[in-house]
């Protein structure tokens, strides 16, 4: 008996795939608990800052940080031209901040007004206050990969924000909502 006797397989060809297709391989990867992160940078004295949850580190030595952007996206645009960006991983407290910077249609004009933040020590870009962790990264490579652009870069500074307690937990994206590792 073959492995592939044994499972559900759905063959998908990225050039033809059908509706039916994309909706199903949005279902099946939702599968994957992700943590929730915001993504900021500034262009032309402006801040832009967006919700992500597809981010991976890519190597301890150097540090090394990859996110991936819908390319036609404000913050894709913003963060290809700057050359820098910062990245803030959220507490399950901060849904709020993840629900507003999700949103489409957020102004670009006073985005960051009613959110609790600083700048980052090296490249100035917002960092989340109370994030659990924050990195400031250097951009090194932009990677076009189908409507998305893979952003990879050096990581330059990085710290912490979250007063540790027994109950922080990080803000997690599973099955299409977010969720709290800890009740």
């Amino acid at each position: 008996m073959e492995l592939a006797d044994n499972l559900d397989v759905h063959r998908v060809f990225p050039q033809e795939a059908t509706q039916e297709q994309t909706d199903e391989y949005r279902r099946l990867s939702a599968e994957q608990g992700c943590g929730v992160a915001i993504i900021s940078t500034t262009l032309r004295n402006h801040d832009y800052a967006a919700t992500v949850s597809a981010y991976v580190s890519v190597s301890y030595d150097p540090p090394t940080l990859l996110v991936s952007l819908y390319a036609e996206s404000r913050i894709a645009l913003a963060v290809a031209e700057s050359g820098s960006w910062a990245l803030s991983l959220l507490t399950a407290e901060q849904r709020g901040l993840a629900n507003w910077l999700a949103s489409p249609g957020t102004p670009i004009e006073g985005l960051l007004k009613q959110i609790d933040f600083r700048r980052g020590p090296v490249t100035g870009n917002a960092v989340m206050a109370g994030a659990l962790a924050y990195f400031e990264v250097e951009t090194t490579a932009i990677h076009e990969a189908a409507t998305h652009l893979l952003v990879v870069g050096n990581v330059v500074s990085m710290g912490e924000d979250a007063p540790w307690t027994r109950d922080l937990s990080p803000l997690i994206h599973y099955g299409g909502d977010y969720r709290r590792l800890k009740p």
